[in-house]
């Protein structure tokens, strides 16, 4: 069973062709014209933007998750006021601005997508992946969730219900994924290890404690 969850498509406020937005070829430009004259090193953007892409964003929604997983009276602000939330531990800014978490429980799993653009919470997340961007999987992730979650290695009981968030230019989602067995007395640090940016988009579970030993 899936269930597809979605703002007014019109409301995105984005360009929705999948090229360069006209700031991202100007960016482009100007970088490999600096890089021709030897005045910047490529491989030390690669590092900034890794770092933003796999580092300091999704440590941010990962420390999130984490204390919903310990703080049961933060997990209900976050059910029901997620921006102000989020916010409260200092993470807030550049499209993130208007957030809602949706719990993954043993009978529902939550998955996030932009079917029109690629909006998305930076400020918890990241740098948004490029797969998260691709035209695939805008439209199968709503037309076949559970083939594209297959893609991703996560195959889910055919009981349990899916449910696609489409995020809008207003409006970003974070999945709070399950908290992983055998990890009673665990630390928020040490729970945060656990939180992948996989699953706070939903193509993913939060690691289970062997898997970072």
């Amino acid at each position: 069973m899936s269930e597809h969850r979605h703002g007014d498509l019109s409301e995105h406020g984005h360009h929705h062709d999948n090229h360069f937005s006209d700031m991202e070829a100007r960016v482009k430009a100007l970088e490999t014209l600096l890089t021709e004259k030897g005045l910047i090193d490529p491989a030390a953007i690669d590092a900034i933007v890794e770092t933003y892409e796999t580092k300091v964003g999704p440590r941010n929604g990962a420390g999130v998750v984490a204390k919903a997983w310990v703080d049961p009276a933060f997990a209900e602000w976050l059910r029901h006021d997620a921006t102000a939330a989020i916010a409260s531990l200092g993470f807030a800014g550049r499209q993130g601005e208007h957030m809602r978490a949706v719990f993954n429980t043993p009978a529902t799993h939550n998955l996030v997508v932009c079917t029109l653009c690629s909006c998305y919470p930076w400020s918890v997340l990241g740098l948004p992946p490029v797969w998260y961007k691709a035209p695939p999987y805008r439209s199968r992730a709503v037309i076949d969730p559970r083939g594209v979650l297959a893609e991703f290695g996560l195959d889910l009981p055919a009981d349990k219900k899916v449910r696609v968030w489409d995020s809008t230019a207003e409006l970003r989602y974070l999945v709070v994924p399950e908290r992983p067995d055998g990890t009673e007395g665990f630390s928020e640090a040490a729970l945060a290890a656990l939180v992948t940016r996989d699953s706070m988009i939903g193509t993913g579970l939060a690691l289970s404690p062997e898997a970072v030993r």
